[in-house]
């Protein structure tokens, strides 16, 4: 026991015969053991970039992407701070951040109002508070990332460097409330209702729902369905309901492991049949030593009806990517990627055409990392 938890546990015993301050030893003994159960942990990440793009994009902002989103210029991809709350019956994180890729991806945020749009709401990459209803049963509330697919926001807990075209068109982020439970060890169950999708700041009355459902089926097998349904039209414009799902699997064994996604959606039209899009990607990571790994992705998305890209083209594009990791030291990590995309129609920036649009692209981004 620390030295100043047995001072006090002492001097409560001595006045225990004193009404006044026996009532506040016992208000303040199961405060002292409920701070021992609970901890605080700090910690930040920065992730600095060069991305050499073969189309030369004009401004230097490479389309269809936020990560590396910046071309043919040293920049930082994402960097944050943050400090975590861990208990029994607490829970909560507060992370602030800064970097290209958040600007990419908060680009849309809504401003409706004097105190809403992106211009803060941006370097909030989570604020959640937490309470344990019951075992298993969390209760969380705040800015928190997405729920939805199977890459994650930060690139060193992401198998690639570069996220598939299904992860960036889809939520990194979302601010409202959800439920957790744990059913059981093997499965996770999840409910939540937001803002919308992808936004912090509302743009309309409603809200959306989603959930997400994850099952270990075995130690080296997992599946996961997640979903969203809501308005995400502005108040000025007639409701337009959309339904967003998806599955993906894993397969880990021995050194590799194996992840495929995929993912779709729908939306009203106003006097026509519903818009939709879909996308997948099938990602092989391999551990071929101990700090060096090697990396490859397979990608689809076709949003011909233009629901989430709006390009003057429909889009339909696939491609690949190839990536070597080396992590010579914890905490720090080198990511080289080269990625491939072609399109049906010309979507992407290309200098070297008469138009300055091109079917296909490429990009050979390279990465130094450090967490701490």
């Amino acid at each position: 026991m620390p030295l100043a938890n047995r001072v006090f546990g002492q001097s409560c015993v001595r006045v225990l015969g004193y009404p006044v301050l026996r009532a506040i030893a016992v208000l303040l003994l199961p405060s002292a053991a409920l701070a021992q159960q609970q901890a605080v942990t700090f910690g930040g990440f920065i992730d600095a970039y060069y991305a050499l793009d073969f189309g030369r994009p004009h401004g230097f902002d490479r389309s269809f992407t936020t990560q590396a989103a910046r071309a043919n210029e040293f920049n930082i991809n994402l960097a944050f701070v943050d400090a975590v709350l861990t208990g029994d019956k607490l829970r909560g994180r507060i992370a602030l951040q800064a970097g290209t890729a958040v600007q990419a991806a908060y680009a849309n945020e809504p401003a409706v109002g004097q105190f809403s749009g992106g211009s803060l709401a941006r370097h909030i990459q989570e604020a959640t508070v937490g309470t344990r209803l019951r075992e298993g049963l969390w209760l969380d509330a705040g800015i928190m990332l997405s729920h939805v697919g199977s890459e994650t926001w930060v690139s060193r807990d992401n198998p690639t460097y570069t996220r598939s075209l299904i992860a960036d068109f889809s939520p990194y982020y979302e601010s409202g409330v959800k439920l957790t439970w744990d059913v059981r060890p093997d499965v996770t169950a999840l409910f939540t209702i937001v803002n919308g999708w992808g936004n912090i700041s509302e743009n309309n009355g409603d809200k959306t729902v989603g959930g997400r459902l994850d099952w270990a089926v075995t130690p080296h097998v997992s599946i996961g369905y997640y979903n969203l349904i809501g308005n995400e039209q502005p108040d000025s414009l007639a409701g337009r309901l959309r339904l967003y799902n998806g599955i993906t699997a894993k397969l880990s064994y021995d050194e590799i492991t194996f992840t495929a996604t995929f993912d779709g959606g729908r939306e009203q039209r106003a006097g026509a049949d519903p818009a939709s899009w879909y996308g997948g990607s099938f990602i092989a990571h391999l551990h071929m030593t101990e700090h060096v790994s090697l990396v490859g992705r397979f990608e689809t998305f076709d949003d011909s009806r233009q629901v989430l890209v709006k390009t003057d083209a429909p889009f339909n594009v696939l491609g690949g990517s190839l990536g070597l990791d080396v992590e010579p030291n914890e905490g720090f990590m080198w990511r080289t990627e080269v990625r491939a995309l072609r399109g049906k129609a010309p979507v992407f920036q290309d200098r070297g055409t008469a138009s300055g649009l091109s079917r296909s692209n490429m990009a050979v981004i390279t990465s130094l990392s450090v967490s701490f």
